[in-house]
């Protein structure tokens, strides 16, 4: 997350952020994006260290469309059942030509907190740009072992998108999500 801080975002530049999944279990992300220039907004189901808003469900951001800059999440996704509900949210709050940093494991042993359902590869995060009708501007996935052995058996994928300018297909895609959530029974 550093690294993508770093190479897409200016300290300079009024940015709005928002981060999905920032109650901070081991370490937030909130320090990388301290620029007095930057509004950080983290949001999670929980209350706890990281989070300003906690969610009622992970499928609705009470965030206005197209009111953000920067949208990230790390590390949440695998958490997630319908993750591709919440891609469509956080897509929804992004502005067009906004970014969207997405960190999500690619390997690692299971760890329910309180569930663990998916890992992801690069494959996967062109699907989601295809889903949101987006661009994916970068992705990859560490596939060799971390050099520290304590973090040797995880790995990430990590991907940088771009919101296009809403087209009829993302907003027919949301739509239909938003519907068949809607009709889902644990959705109540």
């Amino acid at each position: 997350m550093q690294r993508l801080s770093g190479k897409y975002l200016d300290p300079a530049s009024r940015l709005s952020i928002v981060d999905i999944g920032s109650y901070d279990v081991n370490g937030s992300y909130r320090t990388i994006f301290n620029s007095p220039e930057w509004k950080y907004l983290g949001v999670d189901l929980a209350a706890g260290p990281g989070v300003d808003i906690v969610l009622t469900s992970p499928y609705r951001l009470p965030i206005a469309s197209s009111s953000s800059d920067l949208v990230l999440s790390g590390q949440a996704f695998e958490h997630i059942e319908y993750f591709w509900q919440t891609w469509l949210e956080m897509l929804r709050i992004a502005k067009p030509g906004a970014l969207v940093f997405l960190i999500a494991p690619s390997r690692g042993p299971e760890h329910r907190y309180p569930q663990d359902c998916w890992r992801f590869y690069p494959d996967g995060y062109a699907a989601l740009a295809k889903l949101g009708d987006c661009e994916l501007v970068e992705v990859h996935t560490d596939w060799e072992p971390h050099a520290d052995p304590g973090s040797s058996h995880w790995g990430d994928t990590v991907g940088v998108f771009r919101k296009k300018k809403a087209s009829v297909r993302a907003r027919l895609a949301s739509f239909a999500m938003r519907f068949a959530f809607n009709l889902h029974p644990s959705s109540k």
